[in-house]
């Protein structure tokens, strides 16, 4: 497969990852996690990915569990990235896996790809208390190890997952954020800029407009995956802060993340109403 495909359809899954170089370490806005928003077990969502008008494949987000230590919750997520059979010059199968701490930062990180001839997994273990990073590289049956080592936490982090999830909790603040951010073994930042006003942005899954809260972003150079310049998503505007639409720019295009089916208990797209 060529890089170039293979950036066309795994960038939507770093949707909220457009990391800023030299930005500051200082957090430009506390996120309050005692609002309304929340997730709940068992939510599966899925996303058609398309460039133009061919569909590339889907993604299917999980929250798994939760589990509550000192009154405090932490959850289980999973993502499954999966290219549709008979595309040209596209073969990619891929799972994130994150653990949320209460604060929607990550507590591990695990991503396993899945290429022709075998199975490579990434983990990354945060131990905040230690001020670590753990990091372990290899491939799975037969079980190989090609790396582990640490590097230093100086603050809590997100991961190619975590970051859509506290995005989720962070739509419809009305702020701005940098977030740091490890991935590929770097630490970087994604800047967030949230708006409040109520929009109303239609998808081919439901028959009416949906209520949606922006956010956007822009990066000023490639990054590892393609993407690059401006992005802007669509979350529910309701406690469950669903993702509803994405719009990227790679280095030969323009990808959309629709979402197309979900489970999630009593919950529906809310509908848009004009003022």
């Amino acid at each position: 497969m060529t890089n170039t495909f293979k950036v066309l359809f795994f960038v939507p899954f770093i949707i909220y990852l457009s990391v800023i170089r030299n930005a500051p370490e200082k957090k430009l806005y506390e996120v309050n996690f005692t609002s309304n928003k929340h997730l709940e077990v068992g939510e599966e969502l899925t996303y058609v990915v398309s460039y133009t008008f061919i569909k590339l494949g889907e993604i299917k987000i999980i929250v798994k569990n939760k589990k509550v230590v000192d009154g405090r919750n932490y959850y289980s997520t999973i993502a499954y990235m999966d290219s549709y059979s008979g595309i040209p010059f596209v073969d990619l199968h891929m799972i994130y896996e994150s653990t949320l701490n209460p604060e929607y930062y990550s507590e591990f990180f695990r991503g396993i790809v899945k290429k022709e001839d075998y199975t490579t997994f990434t983990d990354y273990t945060f131990n905040y208390g230690k001020s670590l990073i753990r990091i372990k590289k290899g491939k799975i049956q037969p079980y190989q190890l090609w790396t582990d080592s640490t590097t230093s936490a100086k603050e809590e982090y997100q991961d190619g997952l975590s970051i859509l999830y506290f995005a989720r909790m962070f739509s419809g603040s009305g702020k701005s954020i940098n977030v740091p951010c490890f991935v590929n073994e770097k630490k970087e930042y994604t800047l967030i800029n949230s708006y409040t006003q109520n929009t109303g942005i239609s998808i081919d899954a439901v028959d009416y407009d949906i209520s949606c809260v922006k956010i956007d972003g822009k990066m000023n150079f490639i990054s590892v995956f393609g993407l690059t310049g401006y992005f802007e998503g669509w979350f529910s505007d309701d406690a469950a802060a669903v993702p509803i639409v994405a719009k990227l720019h790679v280095i030969i295009g323009s990808v959309k993340v629709e979402l197309k089916s979900w489970k999630r208990e009593g919950w529906a797209p809310p509908k848009f109403k004009k003022n």
